[in-house]
């Protein structure tokens, strides 16, 4: 749950002075570990720099106001960022400029404490004081962690809670279950079967596009900030950045608002939802040299502001927080928009043709209900020619790599695979001596 905190200037003061110590300690982390392994190939690790705190405090005194826990913390970002980075998972960690930095976290319940039920109320936190909070949480219960958070001029603090798993399900399940094919005209094409709903995409972005031109505009004919010529922002280049980022901001929590009314909508109804698998990042590509760049770039900027990944994950984690069942289609499998729900027929389409038109059965439907009809029926095992059913969604529905882990073989099936070929080796070995003495014998 994220609430908007409203501090007065002196504890705002004192939020910038626990943001800016916390951003030095993370650079200061980050040093030591480049430099121990550089200069004496000792790799550090979580751990050791936490044992350090002690000895760190008692040359920086400035240190000792702030709680050990939420340094710790912060130590623990380090740690992560590295992790990340040997996994091949991140990019290098770098030092962070205070603009970077957006806050720190309390990892348990000693540095902070809620005054609230879950709406409003005030929070403590320690050597700072006593700061109003305004906002609503849809559930409540124990406060654990608390991760104050800037951004955008404004301070949140995010609290998660422990909630009882029983709340989130209701008295009676939705018994409905539908399909949803995702687009950039219609954002949503619904179906059940029988009845078919299209819901259109908002274009927050493309209608507050001219308003972040003309901010954008404005910000360039101001003086910018130069590293390199040590020149600073001017007042009115950091002034005019604050609007191009208000807006920017305001179409963010609009697509925000809209994907948790569309979901909570089709939950509303629904305890069963099929779609298909779609990765974003993906699709999202510039386009490759000596092709449409134009063409594709206008697509990319439509997939992104309709927000597929955004609605896709909040219906998932809406359908299995009622106990409901989410199933992702394997789209280069099953081919929804090429395959025809009544008949199975597959049939391969352009981008242009909207409206699906079955060759064999003659069945005639607008292109993404179609698709999404393809869809729950191949989820439910009811779609005709692929003889599918929901036992292999799972493994089907899952990424490329998911495929190779669930193919991969247990102890016990390779050490009969290994069996089985050293009993094959052997045989072979048996049958060459028993061709060579019969051979011998021949001679």
């Amino acid at each position: 749950m994220t609430f908007r905190l409203y501090p007065n200037h002196q504890t705002e003061s004192l939020l910038r002075y626990h943001r800016k110590l916390h951003k030095d300690l993370y650079n200061a982390a980050v040093n030591n570990r480049f430099t121990q392994y550089q200069k004496f190939n000792h790799k550090v690790d979580y751990f050791e720099q936490q044992n350090c705190l002690p000895a760190f405090k008692e040359v920086w005194v400035e240190y000792k106001e702030l709680p050990s826990h939420a340094l710790q913390a912060t130590l623990k970002r380090v740690d992560f960022a590295f992790e990340r980075w040997f996994k091949g998972l991140g990019k290098r960690p770098r030092f962070k400029s205070i603009r970077h930095y957006s806050g720190w976290t309390y990892p348990d319940s000693a540095g902070f404490k809620v005054e609230s039920n879950g709406e409003n109320g005030y929070l403590n936190l320690s050597k700072i004081g006593r700061i109003q909070m305004r906002g609503k949480a849809k559930y409540w219960g124990k406060p654990t962690t608390c991760t104050i958070i800037y951004r955008s001029d404004k301070w949140y603090a995010s609290i998660t809670v422990n909630i009882l798993e029983q709340i989130f399900k209701p008295d009676i399940l939705p018994v409905g279950s539908v399909g949803i094919d995702l687009g950039c005209k219609s954002a949503l094409s619904i179906t059940d079967g029988e009845n078919h709903q299209q819901i259109d995409a908002p274009q927050f972005l493309r209608n507050a596009e001219h308003l972040i031109k003309k901010a954008s505009k404005d910000k360039r004919r101001k003086q910018a900030p130069n590293r390199n010529k040590k020149i600073k922002a001017s007042r009115r280049y950091k002034k005019a950045q604050s609007k191009v980022s208000k807006i920017t901001r305001k179409v963010g929590n609009q697509r925000q608002n809209w994907v948790h009314q569309v979901a909570t909508e089709i939950v509303s109804g629904n305890s069963f939802v099929a779609t298909e698998k779609l990765e974003v990042k993906n699709i999202t590509r510039k386009a490759k040299k000596d092709k449409r760049k134009k063409q594709k770039a206008g697509l990319n900027k439509s997939i992104l502001d309709v927000g597929f990944g955004m609605l896709r994950s909040t219906i998932k984690y809406k359908v299995e927080q009622i106990g409901g069942v989410f199933v992702e289609i394997p789209t280069r499998q099953v081919k929804p928009s090429q395959t025809c729900p009544k008949c199975g027929h597959q049939h391969k389409k352009t981008l242009d043709i909207r409206v699906h038109e079955c060759s064999v059965c003659g069945y005639i439907q607008d292109r993404d209900i179609a698709a999404a009809e393809v869809m729950l029926y191949w989820a439910k095992g009811t779609l005709p020619g692929l003889g599918t059913s929901l036992v292999g969604a799972d493994v089907a529905s899952s990424t490329p790599s998911t495929r190779k882990r669930k193919q991969a073989l247990s102890m016990g099936q390779l050490g009969q695979k290994k069996r089985q070929k050293s009993q094959s080796h052997f045989a072979v070995h048996e049958l060459e001596d028993v061709e060579t003495s019969s051979s011998g014998e021949a001679s």
